[in-house]
């Protein structure tokens, strides 16, 4: 009669399934339980190395490969992914006894590991193979037989749903940390969009870094907002913010804004004077519309971006400063490095992390909570009464294109609560088209926009020229700061008009 397998190699792989279902039931770590079960395949089958591989959720890929040594236990190993794409995609279990005679002979990552026996099998749920267990060895003393490949086999229909799960569990554990993240973030952006989601999102993984960080966006997005929560929720948070915009300051003026000037430096520098940079050590400083530095500057700022260090106007000695550069503009600096006016190492010094504010024309959900938020926010600061929006007025609101985004919309229900004389904002108090009209097509947006920018030139021309020329008492009378003024001025090219009649 045929003679069975001795009753202590018998005994030891039962022994080894045991181990393995045990395992499968304690160990919820993922990688843990990968290490248990092909330390206890070392065990009952001459292996000298294993890995476990799984694919991704919909994917043919290989998501995650765990690898052991039996001797060094960390060394990464190479697997032959001619092998292992076979037994997922096909389903079926591999074992090739005598490599270099088989069919694999001609395979390079085989050939190269000098391996002599392998064999590979599937992990299969619910029909669908997860992934594979893959071992093999170099001593060909020792070849893979049948009953190793059945024991392993074995071993993975034990294997399986426990390393979907314990995959799972791991999954889990990350999008709750995220979540929780994203629920902490200390912020003042309003909005649920999608937009906005993805934007928190964003946020949340970008503050905890120390990485510089570039805001991209139009005029009135909101970008100092998104930089004061990267602040917030990073570990300078109880460090400055110190936020300087690079267009409403003189150029003749800004280097030293920006860096600060030692005694006698120049005329009217009758004490030493720390700069921006200096003030915000240990901290943030916010650089806003960096795109308008000019190219003396843009050299200096590299150099800090560099070296962290700054060396004041006048000085000679540099002076090391820590602190995390977020940078933001309303132009398009890629499209100002190809036409030389930005520096091409600048931007990439900047643009570490990069950050796009969506316009409020690409978030129109977002307006009611807006708008509501307004109206809660400027009533309380004026003392006036809590009003609500009709219908037709939020309708209008809804249909407008908003060129100056949310900023837009906060002054329009300012000013509706300020000038309207009942309890409710009503249509003809708010911005827009006909509010049972369509939103305005594409063929009627450039001529809508040539309107709207020659209506901004005439106003800030007239308030100018009432003001008497004066920047700060122009930016009163028609209801804006003064920084906004400039950048619409510069933003209309307006420059050129005023000299022409000053």
């Amino acid at each position: 009669a045929e003679q069975g397998p001795p009753v202590s190699l018998l005994g030891n792989k039962l022994n080894a399934l045991l181990e393995v279902s045990r395992a499968v039931h304690a160990i919820r770590d993922l990688g843990e339980l990968q290490a248990r079960i092909l330390r206890q395949l070392f065990e009952i089958v001459p292996a000298q190395r294993g890995a476990i591989l799984l694919r991704g959720d919909a994917s043919t890929e290989f998501a995650s490969t765990f690898t052991l040594d039996r001797h060094t236990h960390s060394a990464p190993i190479k697997i032959s992914r001619t092998v292992t794409r076979r037994v997922v995609e096909e389903a079926v279990a591999i074992l090739a006894s005598n490599v270099p005679s088989g069919e694999f002979k001609s395979v390079d990552s085989i050939v190269l590991s000098h391996v002599r026996s392998l064999l590979c099998v599937p992990l299969t749920v619910h029909e669908r193979a997860i992934g594979c267990v893959y071992l093999d060895t170099r001593d060909f003393t020792a070849p893979f037989r049948q009953d190793h490949l059945e024991l392993v086999a074995a071993v993975a229909g034990i294997s399986a749903m426990a390393l979907e799960n314990a995959r799972h569990l791991a999954w889990l554990e990350q999008e709750n940390q995220r979540l929780a993240m994203e629920v902490h973030l200390d912020h003042n952006l309003v909005g649920d969009s999608s937009r906005m989601r993805e934007l928190i999102q964003l946020l949340a993984r970008v503050a905890p870094t120390d990485s510089t960080v570039l805001i991209e966006g139009e005029s009135g997005t909101g970008k100092e907002l998104a930089a004061r929560a990267i602040h917030r929720n990073s570990p300078r948070a109880d460090k400055p913010f110190v936020a300087i915009n690079c267009a409403a300051i003189p150029e003749s003026l800004l280097e030293s804004e920006l860096f600060g000037h030692e005694k006698g430096a120049f005329t009217g520098a009758i004490t030493q004077r720390k700069g921006r940079l200096e003030l915000a050590n240990e901290g943030v400083v916010f650089l806003d519309e960096v795109g308008e530095l000019a190219p003396q500057l843009q050299a200096k700022l590299l150099r800090v971006l560099q070296e962290r260090e700054i060396e004041r106007v006048g000085g000679s000695r540099p002076i090391p400063v820590d602190l995390r550069v977020i940078a933001a503009t309303n132009r398009n600096l890629l499209d100002a490095v190809k036409a030389g006016s930005f520096r091409n190492d600048l931007y990439y010094r900047l643009n570490v992390v990069g950050l796009t504010m969506p316009a409020l024309r690409e978030r129109r959900a977002d307006i009611p909570m807006l708008a509501e938020y307004f109206v809660t926010k400027r009533a309380a600061r004026f003392h006036l009464r809590h009003k609500t929006i009709a219908p037709e007025a939020m309708a209008r609101l809804m249909s407008y294109d908003w060129p100056g985004n949310v900023r837009e919309l906060e002054n329009a229900i300012e000013r509706a609560l300020v000038l309207g004389v009942s309890d409710v904002i009503g249509a003809d108090e708010v911005p827009g088209g006909s509010a049972r009209g369509p939103v305005l097509t594409q063929g009627q947006v450039p001529k809508y926009h040539t309107a709207i920018k020659e209506l901004k030139r005439q106003m800030i021309t007239a308030a100018l020229e009432q003001a008497g020329g004066s920047y700060t008492e122009a930016a009163r009378r028609l209801g804006i700061h003064p920084n906004y003024l400039h950048r619409l001025i510069r933003n209309l090219a307006l420059r050129p008009t005023l000299r022409r009649t000053a």
